[in-house]
């Protein structure tokens, strides 16, 4: 990626300003919002090696490069939204990152949630572990009409005869 295009984590900077000097290693995360922009970024343009060292021990050990190249290669990255941060600062040796990746694959939208979690390890930022956020399940406001029950619009049916038939 040329460092005047713009940089994949969609901070809207060029990515020679935002993510890679930082996938470089010309310059560190100074928060965990900084190393997940730059992690995102670093699937987009497949650098492994950035997401093997970003990683804390408990990542290291688990961490399969191959399996990670081909998933950073099969997909076309288009943006990551930071939804909520919780420490995480210059000041801090911890915090979390809630996030949006968004990405293609198979020719299908996509997007993968998570809360991850990072904390400081010789003084720099390392991702230490996620957890994949879903949607909340849909909870109605109203008790759900019985297909027995008098019918909402006001006819003085049942529901089954009136508004719901043929639900």
């Amino acid at each position: 990626m040329k460092n005047d295009e713009l940089c994949p984590c969609a901070s809207g900077k060029p990515y020679g300003e935002c993510c890679g000097p930082i996938i470089d290693g010309k310059t560190k995360a100074a928060t965990a919002v900084e190393l997940m922009r730059a992690r995102y970024s670093a699937y987009a343009v497949e650098n492994v090696d950035f997401l093997f060292s970003s990683s804390g021990p408990e990542v290291r050990s688990e961490f399969d490069a191959n399996t990670t190249r081909e998933w950073s290669k099969s997909a076309t990255w288009s943006g990551l939204d930071v939804v909520e941060t919780e420490r995480g600062g210059a000041d801090d040796d911890d915090g979390y990152v809630s996030f949006v990746a968004h990405y293609a694959a198979n020719g299908q939208e996509c997007e993968h949630r998570e809360r991850s979690y990072f904390k400081k390890i010789d003084g720099e930022w390392r991702f230490i572990d996620g957890q994949i956020e879903t949607n909340a399940p849909y909870r109605r406001e109203e008790p759900k009409i019985g297909r027995n029950d008098p019918c909402p619009c006001g006819s003085g049916k049942k529901y089954k005869k009136c508004c719901g038939k043929g639900k």
